[in-house]
């Protein structure tokens, strides 16, 4: 099997992630052709209207009798899932574990580039739309890496992530982006401020980002898309095999449609056998996980 990653096609042994051979980290203190408004750097004229941040204090729904027959099929394998339901304010999680991003953290560094350069009071230049288009849509790693080095690397994104509400959150070092770690939750909230209205990214970087979201390459459509309706998915996928282990890590991120409902999500995985393995691990507990807290929400609907 061949997957197309960036500008390079990737045979299954390879990698998408700027790693280096250090082991993984403990636990954290988380194409379809550009449209031409995403190439200017402007709201799409489709956009969906931002939705309200939810409420946080809620106790979250445990997942775990949910992904009981996905977790059986582990192995050596960690996972964590997180999902908010945006009307509600809603949470359901499992596993609380840091993780590394591998290429999620790109949508991470885009939000890191859009705050900067609004503190700058300036639009994105013609270079960074392209390298941020071709980072979120095609996953390409060098695009990645100059903006890696563009936004200060692990500091210029942990600075921005005191901002975005990341709390759980560590840049990787040097040019290593590919390992920054992270936790499902607090990949929610990097959702929130990529999908919700109070956020300090503007309007107009929200929206560019959802627009990339919106557009990744079809075979890298993978992922929590698995358990949306028909209807826009927006996300971004990362998977990295480590050298030292020759495990993969396998994640996903995104805002899917699930009967009727719109949900933030986050599946985060590592210790696969493979990356076939991981895909399919990740989506099965993206169905599962939207399937029980569907149900759980529409149980309380009607109390």
């Amino acid at each position: 099997m061949v997957l197309i990653g960036g500008f390079t096609t990737y045979a299954v042994t390879g990698s998408d992630s700027g790693e280096s051979s250090a082991p993984a980290r403990a636990k954290a203190p988380s194409l379809p052709a550009v449209s031409a408004r995403a190439k200017a750097g402007e709201a799409p004229a489709d956009s969906p209207k931002p939705l309200a941040s939810p409420t946080p204090a809620q106790k979250s729904f445990d997942l775990e009798p949910a992904l009981a027959p996905v977790t059986a099929l582990f192995g050596d394998n960690r996972m964590s899932v997180a999902m908010l339901d945006v009307n509600s304010g809603a949470m359901a999680t499992y596993g609380r574990d840091a993780f590394d991003t591998a290429s999620i953290v790109k949508v991470d560094i885009l939000a890191t580039l859009l705050l900067q350069a609004q503190d700058e009071g300036r639009k994105l230049s013609t270079e960074e739309r392209a390298q941020a288009a071709a980072m979120i849509q095609k996953s390409d790693n060098d695009s990645t890496s100059a903006l890696w080095t563009r936004i200060g690397s692990g500091p210029g994104l942990d600075a921005a992530n005191e901002r975005l509400g990341l709390s759980q959150t560590q840049g990787g070092e040097g040019t290593v982006w590919g390992i920054t770690q992270t936790t499902a939750e607090d990949q929610i909230r990097l959702l929130q401020s990529v999908f919700g209205d109070k956020s300090p990214l503007s309007e107009a970087s929200r929206a560019f980002i959802q627009d990339l979201m919106r557009h990744v390459v079809g075979s890298q459509a993978w992922g929590v898309s698995a358990a949306a309706d028909s209807g826009t998915t927006a996300l971004k996928n990362g998977w990295l095999k480590r050298t030292q282990t020759k495990k993969w890590d396998v994640n996903s991120i995104g805002r899917i449609q699930h009967e009727g409902r719109v949900y933030l999500m986050a599946v985060l995985l590592n210790g696969c056998s493979s990356q076939e393995v991981g895909i399919s691990i990740v989506e099965r507990a993206s169905r599962a996980s939207a399937t029980a807290f569907s149900r759980e929400l529409k149980g309380k609907s009607t109390t």
